[in-house]
Formats: C-alpha cells, sequence, structure tokens
C-alpha cells in the first residue's frame, strides 16, 4: 500500500503547489486582477473534471494491462513538455478576450500535466481495491487532499518568499517527473498475473446508484467551490490579488474534505447542521457592512475563514455520508468533480457575462442555504421524531428563509443609487449620483468594489475641479505645480479613473492615460467629463500599462503619474524594481514619477523607498488630510526622482517627507515579491 499512499500524496502536492506558481507567473500579464485567479481555479477545476472522467472511462473501458500500458505512455509524453513556464510570446498584445488567452495559456503548458496529476486519485484508488479486493480505498482520499493541503500551505512561508519564480517552475517540473516514475512503478505492480476482473470487481446492477443519487453527489461538491470562488473574489478585489488570499479559502476547502473523509466523527450532524445557517448569514451580514463599518483586515479574514469552513464542512460531511460501494468510486468522484468544475463556471464564466454586478457570494449564499434545506428535507423523518433535534430542525428553516430575504435586499441595495453598473473581467463598475446636475453640491463617484476611484461636480463652475485624491496639495499637485508655465508639458498617467488628472492639462499640454479596462474608458467618456474639458491633448492606449510601455519607444514624459488599482489591491508588478526602470526610460532626466499608494491594508513605502535606491534615485512621500469640505481626500503618494531641485523647491520641502531607509525588506522584483512583511 506504501508505494500507492506515496504516488498518491506526490500527485496531489504537486497538483495544488503548481496553481499559485503559474497563476503568479500570468498575473502580470492581464493586469494584476483577482479575476486573473479565479479564472486559474475555474480552469484547474475543468481539468481536475476530465481528469476524473479519464480515470472512470479508463477503468471501465480497458483492461488493467490496457490501462497500465496507455497511462505510462501519457505521462512519458507529459514529461517531455516540461518545463511548465510559458514562454514570453504568451504575453498579450492587447486586453481583449483575456479570459479565452488564459484558458488556452494554462491548456499548453500545464494541461496534460495537470489532467494526469488530477486522475491519479481515482485511478489509484481503483487499482489498489482491484490489487486488495476487499480494501476501502476512502481514506486514500483524505490522504490526496492532506497532500493539497501541504502543497498550498507550503507556498506563501516556503516558496514565495525565497525562491524566484524560474526556479519554483523547475522545482516543481522536477517534482512531476519523480511522480511520473513512482506512478507508473505503482501501476505495474497493480497488475495480476491475468487480466480478467476479480469476483468483488464484477457489476451488481441492483446496487448500482441512481441518478438523483449521482444529482445529489453533485450539488453537494457545487455548493462549497461556488462559495469558494465567490468568497475569494470578494476578497481580493478590495485587497489584493495575492497567493495567501488565493490559497486560505481553498485551505480550508480541502480541509473539509480531510476531516470528513479521514473518519466519521469529524463531521457531527447535528452541530454543523445547527451552526450552518448563523456561518451563512454572518458572511451575508458582513458583506452587507460599509468599508468604514467593518472589522479590521485580521479579524474580517478569520470570520470570513471560520464561517467558510462551517459551510464547507456541512456539505463535505452530508456528501461523505452518500458514499457508494468502492466498486462506485470512480463515478462517485467523477460526479464530486463535476459540481467543483460547474461551480467555477458559474463565478468564473457565466456570472461576468449575465450579471451587471457582483451578485456572486449573495447568489452562493442562498444556494448552499438551500443545499441544506434539501438535506434537512431529505430526513425529514429522521428530524420530526427526534425531539431534542426537531426545533432545531425547524428553526434552521426559518433562518434560512429570512436570509433569502437579507438576500434580496442587499443585492437591491447594491445598486440601487447607481446611475450606472457594469462589470467585465476586470471587474465591477458602478457610477454614483448625489444631487442634480444643476445643483452646486451634486457630484458623480465611480467605486469599482467598495474603493472610489474618482469623483466630479456637476455644476458648470465646478466640474473641472481636480478633486479627491488629485487636488493641488496632494503628491501629484506638488509635481504638477513644479511644470514651468507657459512651457507644454507631456504627462503619463497608469490608470485612467474618472480622468480627473485631465483637469491640470493646459494649452499645448499632452496627456497619455493607460488603461486596462475597455469599460473605464467607457464610462470615463459617457458619465464624467474631465476628458472632453481639458485643454491638453487626451491619448488613450488600452491594454496593461507594461506591457504598452514595453512595446513604445521612450515618451518623454514630464511626469508620470501610477495610479493603477483594482478596487483596494495592489497590481504587483507595476511596483518592482523592474517597471521602475521602464518608467525611468519614459520619464526625461529631470522628470517625476507619481505614486499613489493610499489604501487600507498595505504600507508600500518601504518597497517604493527600496526601488528607489536600487536605482539610486531620491524618493519622498507626501501625505495629506481630508479637507474640511470633502473635495480632497487624505492621500499618500511617493515622488521619485533624480531632479534634486524639484525636492528643494519650498512647498516641496514643507510637504514631503524622506522615507527612511527599508534594508530590512529585500526589493521587489518581476521574479519576487512579498506582501506579507508589508501588511499594516
Amino acid at each position: 500500500m506504501i508505494f500507492f499512499a506515496i504516488t498518491i500524496f506526490l500527485s496531489a502536492f504537486l497538483l495544488f503547489q503548481v496553481q499559485p506558481l503559474i497563476a503568479k507567473v500570468i498575473l502580470p500579464w492581464f493586469g494584476g486582477t483577482a479575476a486573473v485567479w479565479a479564472t486559474c481555479l475555474m480552469f484547474f477545476q475543468t481539468v481536475l473534471l476530465l481528469g476524473y472522467l479519464y480515470a472512470h472511462a479508463l477503468t471501465r473501458r480497458l483492461k488493467p494491462r490496457q490501462q497500465v500500458i496507455l497511462h505510462s505512455a501519457l505521462l512519458a509524453l507529459a514529461a517531455l513538455t516540461l518545463p511548465i513556464l510559458p514562454g514570453q510570446a504568451w504575453k498579450p498584445s492587447d486586453a481583449a478576450h483575456p479570459t479565452i488567452r488564459i484558458l488556452l495559456l494554462l491548456a499548453v503548458t500545464v494541461g496534460l500535466p495537470y489532467l494526469l496529476l488530477s486522475s491519479t486519485g481515482p485511478l489509484l484508488q481503483a487499482w489498489f481495491v482491484r490489487w486488495r479486493p476487499g480494501a476501502i480505498p476512502y481514506r486514500l482520499f483524505a490522504l490526496s487532499n492532506l497532500g493539497s493541503l501541504l502543497g498550498l500551505l507550503t507556498y506563501p512561508p516556503l516558496v514565495e518568499p525565497f525562491l524566484r519564480l524560474r526556479s519554483q517552475g523547475w522545482m516543481w517540473s522536477s517534482g512531476f517527473l519523480l511522480f511520473a516514475a513512482l506512478c507508473a512503478a505503482t501501476a505495474w505492480k497493480s497488475l495480476k498475473p491475468d487480466d480478467a476482473p476479480a469476483a468483488d470487481e464484477q457489476e451488481d446492477g441492483d446496487q448500482r446508484p441512481g441518478w438523483t443519487r449521482h444529482a445529489g453527489w453533485a450539488l453537494l461538491a457545487a455548493g462549497p467551490s461556488v462559495l469558494l470562488l465567490a468568497l475569494t473574489n470578494f476578497l481580493t478585489q478590495d485587497v489584493a490579488s495575492i497567493p495567501f488570499l488565493w490559497v486560505l479559502p481553498l485551505v480550508l476547502y480541502l480541509l473539509t474534505f480531510i476531516l470528513c473523509f479521514d473518519a466519521d466523527n469529524w463531521y457531527r450532524r447535528p452541530v454543523f447542521l445547527i451552526l450552518v445557517g448563523p456561518a451563512l448569514t454572518g458572511i451575508a451580514f458582513m458583506m452587507s457592512q460599509e468599508v468604514a463599518d467593518r472589522p479590521n483586515i485580521r479579524l474580517l479574514i478569520v470570520l470570513y475563514a471560520a464561517a467558510f469552513f462551517v459551510v464547507s464542512m456541512t456539505c463535505h460531511g452530508e456528501l461523505k455520508r452518500l458514499r457508494p460501494h468502492p466498486r462506485h468510486l470512480t463515478s462517485y468522484y467523477l460526479m464530486i468533480s463535476l459540481g467543483g468544475a460547474l461551480g467555477g463556471a458559474v463565478v468564473a464564466l457565466v456570472a461576468p457575462s449575465v450579471f451587471n454586478a457582483y451578485y456572486d457570494l449573495p447568489l452562493a449564499i442562498g444556494f448552499c442555504g438551500l443545499l441544506v434545506v434539501l438535506v434537512i428535507a431529505r430526513d425529514r423523518e429522521s428530524f420530526i421524531k427526534a425531539d431534542w433535534l426537531g426545533w432545531k430542525a425547524i428553526a434552521v428553516y426559518v433562518a434560512l428563509a429570512g436570509l433569502c430575504g437579507f438576500l434580496t435586499r442587499i443585492m437591491r441595495d447594491h445598486v440601487s443609487d447607481s446611475v450606472f453598473v457594469g462589470r467585465n473581467f476586470y471587474g465591477e463598475l458602478r457610477v454614483r449620483q448625489s444631487g442634480l446636475p444643476g445643483e452646486w453640491d451634486a457630484y458623480r463617484t465611480l467605486v469599482h468594489g467598495s474603493i472610489n476611484h474618482g469623483e466630479q461636480f456637476l455644476h458648470p463652475q465646478r466640474r473641472r475641479n481636480a478633486v479627491t485624491y488629485y487636488c493641488p496639495s496632494s503628491g501629484f499637485g506638488l509635481a504638477m505645480a513644479s511644470r514651468p508655465i507657459g512651457t507644454p508639458v507631456r504627462v503619463g498617467v497608469i490608470g485612467l479613473g474618472t480622468g480627473t488628472i485631465a483637469a491640470f492639462g493646459r494649452p499645448g499640454d499632452v496627456y497619455r492615460f493607460y488603461e486596462i479596462n475597455p469599460l473605464v474608458q467607457k464610462i470615463a467618456n459617457s458619465y464624467f467629463t474631465y476628458l472632453k474639458d481639458s485643454d491638453a491633448e487626451i491619448e488613450v492606449a488600452l491594454g496593461d500599462a507594461r506591457l504598452s510601455l514595453e512595446r513604445e519607444n521612450p515618451e518623454h514624459f514630464d511626469v508620470l503619474a501610477l495610479d493603477a488599482f483594482s478596487s483596494d489591491s495592489i497590481p504587483v508588478h507595476l511596483l518592482t524594481v523592474e517597471a521602475m526602470k521602464l518608467y525611468e526610460k519614459h520619464l526625461r532626466p529631470d522628470g517625476i514619477l507619481a505614486v499613489h499608494i493610499s489604501n487600507r491594508y498595505l504600507d508600500l513605502q518601504p518597497v517604493l523607498e527600496r526601488a528607489a535606491t536600487v536605482l539610486g534615485e531620491r524618493a519622498a512621500v507626501v501625505e495629506t488630510n481630508d479637507s474640511d469640505d470633502g473635495s480632497c481626500f487624505g492621500t499618500t503618494w511617493v515622488l521619485i526622482s533624480r531632479n534634486n531641485a524639484f525636492f528643494e523647491r519650498p512647498e516641496v520641502k514643507a510637504a514631503a517627507k524622506p522615507m527612511p531607509p527599508a534594508a530590512w525588506l529585500r526589493a521587489w522584483t518581476d521574479d519576487y515579491s512579498n506582501l506579507f512583511q508589508v501588511l499594516k
């Protein structure tokens, strides 16, 4: 049994190590958005389904020796596709069809190795049952999930901080070669002297699970999967698209599989069926709160994690209770993977195409609540007969009915005050309006996730005012004030938003905006007038800013503003040393780089100080407070330049503070970054 256990464990470990690895490699190519991870996770769930389907078909259609020969040949073929790191040719040239490009990239680079890794669990368990008739293989499934869990847990603290991405790719590829050798050896070891199936393997049609049981397996697997992706999207759109926030919900998801399939006493049915109602309600309540009213980030993550654990434990515990005889395990695992893949596809593919707003999490909560109702309804007699449990069952029904009403209100309130709501691969955007256009204090706001991405007064006498993060007193305002009057300037802006920065434009100036999201450009032109009203010549380059700048000749910007946050998350690839060298290439020798780093959860000053030090440039931070009238927000800008005269200007010396050396922090590069070290 040891060979089966080691091979299954190693396959699961590699299966979940490659997910954050490959996602981090391609994240900078597609704007650093949380949707990259959701698309990757949907791909992995789909290939997992194909792997289970392959294992099911292989064990049902071919004789044992034929199974081993075919699988060994595919393992050898997969080894020829290594290493898994994608080439530079996969970098997109524009922002069109990112989902399709990501799926194609993943299919070519990791598709076949991942397919074979995903088939290992059910395939080797089936071979194990054939090799040792009468054995119960379900603890091997728990072992598989343990390997997956360790693969995820070791990546953020042990792999990501210490190894460059290229080294990670080669180490993983070496691990796959070891797995392929072990798997082939175990496969040949499982063969019996003859190819005839053993008596215990003969099908018993009378005991074969019906379609309703198959549907139940798929639905119970789909519930946690939908909630996993919806909750991960919710967390990463407002914090950061980093492996830690990708990994944490997935770790809990796997942990519940391990506990439920390891032994029966982990899933205490009465306890979890009572806790699942408050857990779902708690998630809904926390997401309904305004940003300012939410707990601090660490407590918020703990609360979400605890609630998700209860829901996943309930669904997976019920899934374990419905497990079939081992002779049907491949179809059982196939339905589990089908449910997981459907859940991923709903969030990653269907929701962005069907919904104009982020309804994913409320609907996922409602779906999981419905599953609990179906579970209770299926066993209603036992709930009614047991007096000590009967009132609890009724309480669950009442709580879930109230939850549906609460979720409906959340979705209604989410968009009720918006004049526009739109959604695509890069996230949800809303335009809110306060007051009527002719009123002095009327204004419009662009909101991404829960973050204000710019405002504009609607009154004709105020609509050209630079407000929110870009007031004259801000760090960016100081950079613009240093430009000589009467001399045209060339300004680059990474991140369009409402186009507020165009308000600084003067006749003869050129303002070039870099924006990855086509919907942002549409909104800036349709619901705001900064671009139309500006006296400067306006240019907009669609696509990821780094990729666009890499393709362009030097732009000779006098000022380059970096303000490309996705909600409150930070596109890390825009803050690396390589990115700073690229910005330096496009700046004049005395040009100024202004980086907007205002956010709730990360202190990015040390990151920029390290990058400036590596490049031999001078850096200072400008922090401002909210204005009395609320039109200017408290901001933090970092100004980087070789222009010492700029830093000696009286207004700059009064507002800017030197950045203390951050020798404790390793400079971020395209191969290395560590957001744990800069959490507030």
